[in-house]
């Protein structure tokens, strides 16, 4: 069973909260929800957009394997997903990922730069992920670099929104994708892929 949030904060609730980067917004995210991870380095079972700011209040959508408790600040809207939400053979979508490639010399992970370079890496990746977008509608809306502080380090991490329409062509691989999430940076509110079912 699957659970998508809403996780509804005002200005006084993210103040109260430091809401200043992404790890700190990782954490008030995962202290939602008790750590039940197997073994270290397991799927933690929790993914995250930021939404943003409106209206005075910031949302954050959260799809995560078990219910959240109640939070002490902010406000949770949360519901069950269906089981036949996954079933449908197209989508329109929304993700925010961490476009990496792997150096071949040096083994270290290299952002990959540039609007026309992140579509290119998206849709090259796509078919591992169980399907394929529409070429003509993908649109790499926002890339951003994200600084941070974790622990002794600064942590930099480079994000792309990316808005368009899918065809599932492995749904085995499709659902796994949608559950587990896409790419690198989970923990910091990539992966999450942002689903409304299209019926033509």
């Amino acid at each position: 069973m699957m659970y998508v949030s809403h996780y509804l904060l005002t200005l006084r609730d993210c103040r109260a909260l430091r809401l200043s980067d992404s790890y700190s917004l990782h954490r008030a995210v995962y202290d939602l929800f008790p750590d039940v991870r197997r073994g270290a380095g397991g799927p933690s079972g929790i993914l995250f957009a930021d939404k943003g700011g409106k209206n005075g209040m910031r949302r954050i959508l959260v799809l995560s394997d078990r219910a959240a408790k109640k939070p002490e600040l902010g406000r949770l809207e949360s519901r069950e997903l269906s089981d036949s939400f996954l079933d449908f053979e197209n989508y329109r979508f929304e993700i925010t990922v961490n476009p990496v490639r792997k150096d071949r010399t040096s083994g270290k992970r290299e952002p990959v730069r540039g609007r026309d370079a992140v579509e290119r890496w998206f849709l090259e990746k796509a078919p591992s992920w169980g399907f394929l977008p529409r070429t003509e509608a993908v649109q790499v809306a926002d890339i951003t670099v994200d600084t941070f502080p974790k622990g002794d380090k600064t942590i930099t991490l480079s994000k792309a929104r990316i808005t368009g329409t899918l065809t599932v062509t492995d749904r085995g691989l499709f659902v796994r994708s949608f559950t587990r999430g896409i790419g690198h940076g989970k923990a910091f509110g990539c992966g999450l892929l942002q689903l409304a079912p299209l019926i033509f």
